[in-house]
């Protein structure tokens, strides 16, 4: 009934569950849910996705309790990706299962982290100079899929997968082409919404840690407020997208969203680092988890070898990644 009323109200230009192309492995259907439907509900059950509650976003250990965290984050992607999907009758169901996955592949410290243990593997490949290729290194987006297709073998659809993979665009602009329907147009929704949030959220949450103390006026074009500057966005892609086999930006708003990336990169991302010591800290302490971890017989049973060490402390929220490090560091009379 659900796969029959998609097809009659969903747009032409919306993924439809009854077309999927399947999974890797083909399960009977469920008599309740559709396809994207059960990919969701895996996501959402899975161990990965309960983790990133005790996952950096962007402030490692903030004082305060309302600072993101990468769990909130993905809530906060899910939420306005589906408030688009929706005005433009797409597949809420696909937009819920990409938005819920797109970060399960995370390190902890958030991009510290991850930037960190890229670092250690590339450091580790650079011992072997006859490789022929291009040494390995850490992209959370690929790990994210290690996560689904083998850690944890959600066996999820190839609309749901290709759209978790695809979502990243790291410091790069967003044009026109992102836009694009790379696989489906679910998965532009995410990868738009996925920028949507995160400038306005770390916009918010710069402004409370103190680190920046206003916005420039030259950004008051897209609201005055987290709640105005989100609605601008949401509105915006909304108007420019209906109808339409494509996600779209108005070319006005399009630019001072990069504009405002830039700005809070270099006001925020790199700079946070700078006057707070902890993130260098943090970044050694992933470095040398790794270092152990590749050590013979020092990873847990069923985590072997080089990528055995990645998946387990890619796998690490904060707290266990210090709890790791001080057992593996301190002294057991200096613990606490």
């Amino acid at each position: 009934m659900i796969e029959e009323r998609e097809m009659d109200m969903l747009s032409p230009f919306a993924a439809k569950a009854a077309e999927s192309a399947g999974r890797q492995v083909e399960i009977a259907p469920d008599p309740v849910r559709t396809c994207y439907q059960r990919d969701r509900d895996r996501v959402l059950h899975s161990k990965s996705f309960r983790r990133l509650k005790h996952k950096t976003q962007v402030f490692i250990d903030p004082a305060g309790d309302h600072y993101r965290t990468r769990m909130t984050h993905t809530l906060e992607v899910s939420q306005i990706a589906r408030t688009i999907g929706r005005a433009l009758r797409l597949n809420e169901d696909l937009i819920e299962a990409i938005a819920l996955g797109h970060d399960i592949g995370h390190t902890p410290f958030g991009h510290a982290g991850e930037s960190a243990l890229d670092e250690a593997i590339r450091a580790y490949w650079s011992d072997f100079p006859s490789m022929d290729h291009q040494p390995p290194g850490f992209r959370h987006y690929e790990q994210s899929l290690r996560i689904i297709d083998t850690l944890e073998n959600l066996n999820l659809t190839m609309e749901t997968r290709a759209g978790i993979g695809g979502h990243s665009k790291g410091r790069n602009d967003l044009t026109a082409h992102d836009g694009e329907p790379t696989s489906t147009l679910e998965a532009a929704v995410v990868r738009i919404s996925d920028r949507i949030a995160y400038l306005n959220h770390d916009l918010d949450d710069a402004l409370r840690s103190g680190i920046i103390t206003e916005v420039p006026e030259m950004f008051d074009v897209i609201g005055c407020s987290h709640s105005e500057r989100i609605g601008t966005l949401v509105q915006d892609a909304i108007l420019q997208s209906l109808d339409q086999p494509s996600i779209r930006v108005s070319p006005k708003l399009l630019a001072c969203m990069n504009d405002l990336k830039e700005w809070l990169f270099e006001n925020v991302y790199l700079l946070y680092p700078k006057i707070y010591p902890d993130i260098p800290k943090a970044q050694n302490m992933v470095k040398e988890l790794f270092e152990h971890f590749i050590q013979p017989n020092n990873l847990p049973d069923n985590y072997p070898g080089i990528q055995g060490a990645v998946d387990y402390i890619a796998g690490m929220t904060d707290r266990f990644a210090i709890d790791t490090y001080a057992k593996i560091k301190l002294p057991s009379a200096w613990k606490v």
